[in-house]
């Protein structure tokens, strides 16, 4: 026993039981400090432009499916939009009733609270060669406008018919409208450039 006293020292004892209160309030502190800045995040995350923006994309995602689902709507030729619920329908079509028909689509698609008409009619029929060359201008003018740093170029959707551009969308400005046709008219091969972008409400 006296043994056993001597190699506890009571002021080693107090130490061990200092230093040990310490460690126990430093980690909690940490603790404390980790559970605030993992939860922040999380908080701030939730808001109602990212809700928005989700149900915008779901609501893109129906209206594009029922569009597929129409055999009286060439869906590859529209471009399907959606903001807050108002959809934008743009692109060419063959005729009228085709047009009528795909708004008729997308505005029995659950979510949809408007639907924008930006669609244009093409001017005669499509051949394989001007298919492939309006192709390769819509590649052209998306890459102009990806190299803009002024430009959102993701929020505007680029179609091509005989050389005819049309551009459509949600941007920021009419600064945003204005660059992005200058880009476009700029491009090699594009006859006329057509704007059909809305600013964001």
């Amino acid at each position: 026993m006296n043994a056993f006293s001597d190699l506890i020292h009571p002021k080693a004892v107090l130490a061990v039981v200092v230093s040990g209160a310490a460690l126990i309030l430093v980690s909690g502190c940490d603790t404390q400090k980790t559970e605030s800045s993992v939860m922040a995040p999380a908080a701030k995350s939730v808001t109602t432009s990212v809700g928005t923006e989700i149900d915008d994309g779901v609501v893109t995602a129906k209206v594009k499916s029922a569009l597929l689902a129409d055999p009286d709507v060439k869906s590859f030729d529209l471009k399907v939009e959606t903001r807050k619920g108002e959809v934008m329908l743009s692109g060419f079509v063959g005729n009228l009733a085709q047009a009528e028909r795909a708004i008729v689509v997308a505005r029995g698609v659950e979510g949809v609270k408007v639907v924008t008409n930006k669609m244009d009619l093409k001017d005669g029929a499509a051949t394989v060669g001007n298919t492939v060359d309006d192709g390769i201008i819509t590649a052209k003018i998306k890459a102009a406008l990806l190299t803009d740093p002024n430009i959102k170029s993701l929020d505007i959707a680029v179609v091509t018919s005989k050389g005819e551009a049309q551009l459509s969308g949600f941007v920021n400005n009419q600064n945003q409208i204005d660059r992005a046709t200058e880009l476009a008219r700029a491009v090699d091969g594009v006859k006329a450039v057509s704007s059909v972008m809305s600013i964001k409400k």
